[in-house]
């Protein structure tokens, strides 16, 4: 025990701390020593890769306090809350984006289906409805409505016109492109379908859009909404006082002399004109001095072949024939389906009768000659129409 060495209780403790972590120079150990006598505390050495405390912004640059601890894990939350609101906010564009998309491709199938004027035509067809629901339309006194025609009823009959019959017009232009004007055409059909062809054809065709007003026969008149439809369409009873009216009033007058006896004439007598009555639309030319145009429809004789007539059931229903087809009336409604022949409209050059004097019209004659020379007129343009088709149907 005597041998025993003593030992410091300042070197003990120093022995105690081990030896000084490496990286850690001597330098730092005395100065540690040294705060330890004088009873400051050493300065901590960085560790490779960190900040040293003691080089904060804090004051007495002792590091960063409490509060400025808060407010950089305040700084740094937002800062992750500013990343992820910007995330949240490019997700914006990108749906707008989507949306936008998506809306484009709607907006083309639309336009594929409806035409790229759709919008228009809609806004058109409802500033139409307000109007009619308003009653903010006008009709004339025979009973025609133009907006509803022009829009409505033109707009059904055109595809019948365009892609059922393909209807070929020709010599248009021989209809004056103003003043009042007689066009008289043969009539056939077994259904009065070749006069709404006429009707389509001017509406449609004639380069100063004139509007065809057609003379329709008794019958037209006492049927439930047939009779509605053909006032609205701007159809009027065929008597010489509404030919002479519309006549002085510059209209397009339409008129078809055969009457039932072409509409119900049988297959066998196809394209050969019946009498053409006693030749008032001639007297009504001469009244008013309105050119004649005579017109040639070929295609109506073939879309109902009547090959038979019931006088039993005609005098049933009150009907001038009851047609009987090769459809009609064994299949019922489907042998109303007409067929779907290829038609030509043919309008000739106008026979003027302005150069008459006034008392030519009570002229009997004169009348029957001028009947006989439209009626020969129509007659041949079918001929020559008939021979230059290729095929009832092409």
């Amino acid at each position: 025990m005597g041998d025993a060495k003593v030992i410091p209780f300042d070197d003990d403790r120093d022995r105690s701390r081990g030896a000084a972590p490496a990286g850690q120079s001597r330098t730092g150990q005395r100065a540690r020593r040294r705060g330890a006598r004088t009873g400051q505390s050493a300065p901590l050495t960085t560790v490779p890769g960190q900040q040293d405390p003691g080089e904060g912004d804090g004051p007495g640059k002792g590091g960063a306090g409490p509060s400025e601890a808060a407010e950089d894990r305040h700084g740094a939350e937002q800062r992750f809350g500013d990343a992820d609101g910007a995330g949240s906010r490019g997700e914006g564009p990108a749906n707008a984006g989507e949306d936008a998309a998506a809306e484009g491709a709607l907006g083309g199938l639309v336009a594929r289906l409806l035409g790229d004027d759709w919008e228009d035509r809609a806004a058109r067809g409802l500033a139409f409805l307000r109007r009619r629901v308003t009653g903010a339309y006008e009709v004339d006194d025979f009973g025609y409505d133009r907006e509803l025609t022009d829009q409505v009823l033109m707009s059904l009959l055109r595809p019948v016109f365009e892609k059922y019959f393909r209807v070929e017009v020709r010599g248009i232009e021989n209809i004056p492109a103003d003043g009042a004007a007689l066009v008289v055409a043969n009539h056939s059909g077994t259904l009065p379908l070749d006069g709404l062809m006429l009707q389509v054809a001017v509406h449609d065709h004639h380069p100063a859009d004139r509007r065809l007003r057609l003379l329709g026969a008794d019958l037209v008149f006492v049927l439930p909404l047939v009779n509605e439809l053909a006032r609205k369409a701007g159809h009027t009873l065929a008597c010489a006082e509404d030919a002479q009216t519309l006549l002085g009033r510059g209209e397009v007058v339409g008129v078809m002399p055969e009457g039932f006896k072409g509409l119900g004439k049988p297959f066998a007598d196809r394209y050969k004109l019946q009498r053409f009555g006693r030749g008032g639309f001639v007297s009504t030319a001469l009244r008013t001095g309105a050119p004649i145009v005579p017109c040639s429809i070929v295609g109506a004789e073939e879309i109902y072949p009547m090959i038979g007539n019931s006088r039993t059931l005609a005098r049933l229903f009150g009907f001038p024939y009851f047609p009987l087809t090769p459809t009609f009336p064994w299949l019922g409604p489907l042998g109303a389906v007409p067929l779907p022949t290829k038609w030509t409209i043919q309008f000739g050059e106008p026979l003027p009768t302005d150069d008459y004097p006034p008392e030519a019209a009570d002229d009997p004659m004169l009348m029957f000659n001028l009947t006989d020379q439209v009626r020969e007129t129509i007659q041949h343009t079918l001929y020559k129409l008939l021979v230059r088709r290729r095929s009832v149907f092409f």
